[in-house]
């Protein structure tokens, strides 16, 4: 299998929302954003599948040297031997994909965030540089769209806070804010034995209502000029939106469950949003 082989199947197996959005790209874009998102996923995966932390500390590490080692012309992992031709020409720099390893740093020695300023450095981390390098590779022309990319980032990454409130617990992880957990009145315990009640349901409603402002923002962020060569990350929007209002209309049962949408209708949304270049 070659490099390329491999982040392709890499990013397929992963099933996520942004797959469906590189199927429009011409080859080269779709090349290089494949390449970066299987970069991630590499680096995600340390987190969330070693479960000694002294050995995904290591793991990590490695990651950080292999990117020094990749930019200085010896890559050795394919995911790195697939991005670095492409790398040059999308403006793919090495302090964004060590900003994105330190995300996932933060995932092994923090899992709780006093508040929503905090949970945001967080999210700048694993989110909005991930928008940031996506948004290079769709086309940016304009300097704004630097900040709906950061902004589209956190409202992602919010809506997966919100979906994955049950799993991450599971692993002993609560990346909702203490100081709104204690507004509401929820205790971390129940979040951690996945109980539900009243308190939980509006709590989760104002996180909901809080991303999807973040959408409304981010969208209004976007620069006209920019708006036809990032409709990748508006397809993904459209996708994420859908998905927080399933969550909201299901009652946000996600202690026991992962919302999630059918393949058919991601690829759905993403067309709708191709040919018609409305965010749903």
């Amino acid at each position: 299998m070659n490099p390329e082989e491999y982040v392709q199947q890499k990013a397929a197996a992963s099933g996520s929302s942004f797959y469906y959005a590189f199927l429009f790209l011409p080859r080269e874009r779709r090349a290089a954003i494949t390449a970066f998102y299987a970069f991630c996923r590499e680096v995600d995966d340390v987190v969330d599948e070693v479960i000694d932390p002294g050995v995904a500390h290591t793991k990590l590490a490695w990651w950080q040297a292999e990117v020094l080692k990749s930019y200085a012309g010896s890559p050795t992992h394919p995911v790195m031997k697939a991005l670095m031709p492409l790398a040059p020409t999308y403006q793919i720099e090495a302090r964004h994909l060590q900003a994105v390893i330190e995300g996932c740093q933060m995932d092994l020695t923090q899992n709780r965030f006093l508040d929503f300023p905090g949970l945001k450095t967080y999210c700048h981390l694993v989110a909005g540089i991930v928008g940031e390098v996506a948004a290079r590779i769709f086309g940016q022309t304009q300097p704004q769209t630097t900040a709906y990319a950061h902004k589209l980032g956190l409202a992602f990454q919010m809506t997966n806070i919100i979906r994955d409130v049950g799993e991450d617990a599971l692993r002993g992880r609560i990346y909702l804010p203490v100081n709104e957990l204690q507004q509401f009145d929820v205790k971390a315990h129940e979040i951690l034995k996945r109980q539900y009640s009243d308190r939980f349901t509006a709590l989760m409603q104002f996180q909901t209502q809080r991303a999807l402002a973040l959408y409304d923002e981010a969208l209004a962020l976007l620069p006209e000029a920019d708006r036809r060569a990032q409709k990748p990350g508006l397809m993904m929007a459209s996708i994420y939106r859908t998905l927080l209002r399933e969550i909201e209309a299901d009652g946000y049962q996600v202690l026991h469950q992962r919302v999630s949408l059918t393949p058919l209708r991601k690829f759905w949304l993403a067309w709708k949003t191709q040919a018609f270049g409305k965010v749903q």
